[in-house]
């Protein structure tokens, strides 16, 4: 709602039950992706996993069980592994930035080099259509994703740094028609959640009153949607736009 309270930093919260469907290397799980500008956290709840991450230091696993968590910057690759009943609260740096184009798939390079063929392939059908359909077409998106993924590296297992610098070179490219928008999205949410603070700090400071009377409460319900990486439960605690999707 208009006025409503800033969720804490500016920040998103998701429930997210990861796949249990098997990718073609026998793996269940999510769909590895990165993040141009955002950093994210997962925060295990429940079952049991892996989060594999590709970064500039290679290849790394690290394990997910209840009470876990791990967080990560911009930019590192991340699959979410299944290994039983995996169940986690993803929080998301910059709120309405992911849901408005910020994560990129690890589709294989002929799909990242086309901008209509990653939509394409990024796009599920919409919520009117059965749910079965849709669990299948996010099944399908993330196989295609785990190809791209698994070409990052070399017969021996260690990641191969052209590939991954094809890969960011890709993600950038993407990206970077959206970037004006997402830059007044930054503006008025996270941008202006850190000049707020400061303006408090500064009436502290001053002995003068920050605003202590104005403050408010705010609740929402979480909404359903696929994920990338399992089916989500979605807080909406910033303004949604058409162009959003469900990443």
């Amino acid at each position: 709602m208009s006025g409503a309270p800033v969720f804490p930093g500016a920040t998103s919260v998701s429930e997210l039950d990861v796949y249990e469907g098997v990718a073609p290397d026998g793996l269940a799980g999510g769909t590895p992706h990165l993040h141009t500008v955002s950093a994210e956290a997962y925060l295990v709840i429940a079952g049991r996993g892996r989060l594999q991450t590709v970064d500039g230091s290679g290849f790394a696993e690290h394990p997910l069980e209840a009470g876990a968590l791990v967080w990560f910057d911009p930019g590192v690759i991340h699959r979410v592994v299944n290994e039983g009943g995996l169940a986690v609260r993803v929080i998301m740096q910059n709120a309405g930035l992911p849901e408005a184009g910020d994560a990129v798939m690890t589709f294989p390079d002929d799909v990242l080099a086309d901008a209509a063929r990653y939509r394409a392939a990024a796009t599920l059908p919409g919520a009117d259509r059965p749910d079965r359909e849709r669990l299948a077409a996010a099944h399908a998106r993330r196989d295609l994703a785990v190809e791209g993924f698994l070409a990052l590296f070399d017969p021996d297992g260690a990641v191969d740094r052209r590939q991954l610098a094809r890969l960011h070179e890709r993600a950038r490219a993407l990206v970077a028609p959206r970037v004006p928008e997402w830059r007044e999205r930054w503006r008025a949410g996270a941008l202006a959640t850190a000049g707020e603070t400061g303006d408090r700090l500064d009436a502290l400071e001053a002995g003068r009153d920050p605003g202590l009377a104005t403050g408010r409460v705010a609740t929402t319900l979480p909404a359903p949607a696929f994920g990338m990486c399992g089916r989500l439960r979605r807080y909406e605690t910033h303004p949604l736009t058409s162009k959003e999707t469900d990443a």
